[in-house]
Parts: structure tokens; sequence; C-alpha cells
């Protein structure tokens, strides 16, 4: 069984940065891409940004320059740093890894349990 686990929301005031952190653990033999969408009351969910195998980003345009994804120091793990935040960037934020494949049948999505950012002053 695959699991991600997301870290670093919280509440910060405009113009303030957060890094938002996740981590997938299981028996994962591959990640296609791992990346942060965002959920706003009454709003679809978006994506944010994204970062493949190769390294490859990309990001919506509302974010482009404010935040950076990378990858984390430790294996399938991947952060977000969200600076120059702004109240329209509250959401909930969930990281997804997408065609993860473990050996055991097709490749699969996964998607952590979500974690509040709210911009606020």
């Amino acid at each position: 069984q695959v699991q991600l686990v997301e870290s670093g929301g919280g509440l910060v005031q405009p113009g303030g940065s957060l890094r938002l952190s996740c981590a997938a653990s299981g028996s994962i033999f591959s990640i296609n891409a791992m990346g942060w969408y965002r959920r706003a009351p009454g709003k679809q969910r978006e994506l944010v940004a994204r970062i493949t195998s190769g390294s490859m980003t990309n990001y919506a345009g509302a974010v482009k320059g404010r935040f950076t994804i990378s990858r984390g120091n430790a294996k399938n793990t991947v952060v977000l740093q969200m600076n120059s935040l702004k109240p329209e960037d509250t959401s909930v934020y969930y990281c997804n890894a997408d065609n993860v494949f473990t050996g055991w049948g097709p490749p699969n999505d996964y998607w952590g349990q979500g974690t509040q950012v709210t911009v606020s002053s």
C-alpha cells in the first residue's frame, strides 16, 4: 500500500511564506510525477505545481514566479516552497503521486489527506 503524508500547512499573513512537504511511502518501484493540487471552498480542484521523474516542472499561472516545486532530499519526497502568499492562495493543498508502479498490477495515482493553507491578516 502506498501512502502520501503531507506537512507544513498553516496560517500566514499576506506576503509571507510557507513550505509544504510530501513523502510517499510503501512498496514503490517508480513514480512518474509528484505534485500539489488545491481546492478552495466552492471551487474545483486545480493543479498548483508538478514535477516529473525527469525533473520537468509545470505551474499554474496564478502561482508562477511565487511557488517553487522541487524534490526533497529523501527518495519519493517533494517540497513546495510558497512565497509572496496571497489571500486567494487559501485552500486545502493535496499532494499527488501519479502513475505509481509498485511492481504489482497497473500503476495507480495516490493522494494525500490534504493540508490547510490560510493566508490572512
